[in-house]
């Protein structure tokens, strides 16, 4: 190898020890990396910015606005719930996570459908008395699975598909991907049903949700046309919701208390909640629930623009020892009160008939700007916001579903390249309003997109300085020519990268050498094709479930699932011995060499 090659491998090897053995952003070591490489002259600045044109990159970004679009219109959860029912074991659990996150994951990105999942996934096991540590690392493990069938399942897909587009001159079709990735999915599912159920930890999770004090008291409405209507408590989902208690029913005037699950629900009954805040967030997110004041809908703001807000009542409030109606509360600040929670004191009145006092917690949806306009606000001693509200757009979610369905038509079809269907469904997206542009910016995962943007430049090093094609001759060298051998090594060297490192970097890093090696095997013996190489190559780089670190949706679900370390190590080791096992011996007859 020459100087620069020799420059190129000491640089990935520092990158790589450095992401598996410090807690620094991959990101940060990533763009470090290629700094190192510029200042050395192995790379120019064509190089350095070669990410940055990328097809595939570009496609990451641009579905980003599409997932946004189906979480804020609820679209996916909308999906997904009916799938979840009632679970008899643990088992039975875990198929009814892993089963609809598979099939959701192939056909959006799988890093914003855990995000979606996780808090619906958490607030179905406290229901049922299931341990969060049994269904966390399936969840994440389903989403990788189901995200490797299909060319938009996942980021590593893409960002391979425009390579291949740049240096093969061919790009795989929307399915192309399923014929390993979806025996490679039903391997996985009987896995995590059989052994590693028996692997994953029986912990609590790190952080809880409901550890929380205070409790507000909420009033909500079935509207009319509610879907909603006609269904029992329990079949609606309002029944043993965590941290939330419904305390009673107003129908017509006539107080039910102790409200049992079988209770049909009809249109204009008014339920009176008690709950912390998080769950009075995803009461508020229920498709057919509405709060029971009409005073949230005469607010000057979009319903699209409010937010959230908490807000400690102080003695220089001018409506303290009023009612909320009295005091005309939302002519007043522009704000609707939501619930009202009392120092651990229940508030058994409906929300415009309390009297407020110094020091209760009001929970009010309003403008976006009410937090720094009344922060210091002599009516209020303290201002928060509550971050994870997003109003959801129930109305649209059929749009959203039906963008989806589009987008995935003129990718199967042929009609559209992934990225200009991508743009398209984006756009749609926002020109009906199932997202609003400053959303659709909002979602896109930067530090996932300048990952992809540095491996890109790193990979383009180990081309270009010969890195590549030296590492590809030793291997030749080392184990023969025998090209299902290379294939396994391969395999197995880019799935130990993406445990280690980044699932995208480890992609475009190892692209190079699998293409090299069809090149090297060719010129010594018959023409070999380069295409199951690189399946090898795309197939290792999804297979990140040994660590945490590989790839982001086994770091979200770590706190909130309370595991450790070794808990991806001893269930996602075996998974990952056996789907290398598969991928061998099914890569060479799916594409033959």
């Amino acid at each position: 190898m020459g100087l620069d090659a020799w420059i190129t491998v000491a640089t990935i090897a520092g990158v790589m020890v450095l992401l598996a053995f410090t807690r620094l952003t991959p990101w940060l070591v990533l763009f470090g990396g290629l700094a190192v490489l510029l200042s050395c002259g192995v790379i120019d600045e064509a190089g350095v910015l070669a990410g940055f044109g990328n097809a595939g990159m570009v496609t990451v970004g641009v579905l980003y606005a599409v997932a946004a679009g189906l979480r804020e219109t609820g679209a996916m959860t909308w999906a997904a719930q009916p799938l979840l029912g009632r679970p008899r074991s643990t088992a039975s659990a875990t198929l009814r996570i892993a089963a609809p996150v598979a099939l959701l994951s192939a056909f959006m990105n799988n890093t914003p459908l855990v995000a979606i999942m996780m808090p619906v996934v958490h607030d179905w096991a406290r229901k049922h008395g299931i341990a969060i540590s049994k269904l966390m690392i399936p969840l994440s493990y389903a989403s990788i699975m189901g995200g490797a069938c299909t060319l938009i399942g996942t980021s590593t897909i893409l960002v391979v598909n425009g390579l291949m587009t740049e240096q093969l001159g061919r790009s795989l079709g929307m399915f192309e991907i399923a014929g390993i990735g979806l025996p490679a999915a039903l391997v996985g599912m009987v896995y995590l049903l059989t052994v590693g159920r028996w692997l994953l930890p029986d912990r609590a999770p790190a952080i809880s949700t409901t550890d929380d004090l205070r409790e507000y008291v909420v009033e909500m409405l079935v509207p009319p046309g509610s879907p909603l209507a006609g269904r029992t408590i329990e079949d609606a989902g309002l029944r043993q919701l965590p941290g939330l208690y419904l305390m009673e029913i107003d129908r017509d005037g006539q107080i039910m208390a102790a409200v049992s699950p079988n209770v049909a629900l009809r249109e204009r009954d008014r339920l009176m909640f008690a709950g912390v805040v998080e769950s009075v967030v995803d009461l508020r997110r229920i498709r057919g629930l509405e709060p029971a004041t009409d005073q949230v809908f005469k607010l000057d703001a979009e319903h699209v623009n409010r937010s959230l807000v908490e807000a400690v009542v102080s003695e220089a409030c001018p409506i303290v020892g009023m009612t909320i109606r009295e005091g005309q509360f939302r002519t007043r600040y522009n704000a609707a009160v939501i619930a009202v929670a009392r120092g651990g004191e229940r508030v058994t009145q409906k929300i415009g008939d309390i009297v407020l006092q110094a020091g209760d917690t009001l929970l009010l949806e309003t403008r976006a700007s009410f937090a720094n306009q009344h922060r210091n606000s002599r009516d209020f001693f303290l201002v928060s916001t509550v971050d994870e509200y997003v109003p959801v757009r129930h109305e649209r979610a059929w749009l959203a579903l039906a963008i989806l369905a589009g987008m995935v038509a003129l990718v199967t079809t042929g009609t559209a390249s992934m990225l200009h269907a991508s743009m398209l469904a984006a756009g749609a997206m926002i020109a009906l309003r199932c997202v609003g542009a400053a959303g659709a910016m909002r979602s896109i995962d930067w530090p996932v997109m300048a990952v992809i943007t540095a491996a890109f430049g790193i990979g383009r090093a180990m081309d270009e300085s010969g890195a590549a094609l030296s590492i590809t001759r030793w291997m030749i060298g080392l184990v023969g020519s025998d090209p299902q051998l290379i294939l396994a090594i391969l395999t197995g060297l880019t799935m130990l990268f993406t445990n280690v490192m980044n699932a995208n970097a480890a992609a475009v890093l190892m692209f190079p050498i699998g293409v090299q090696t069809a090149t090297q095997l060719g010129a010594t013996g018959p023409p070999l094709a380069t295409l199951p190489f690189v399946m090898g190559i795309l197939f290792g780089a999804t297979a990140s479930y040994a660590t945490p670190i590989g790839y982001q949706t086994n770091l979200m679900v770590m706190g909130p699932g309370g595991y450790r370390f070794s808990d991806y190590l001893r269930v996602g080791l075996p998974l990952s011995l056996a789907l290398w096992v598969l991928a061998v011996l099914l890569i060479p007859r799916i594409w033959p060499f």
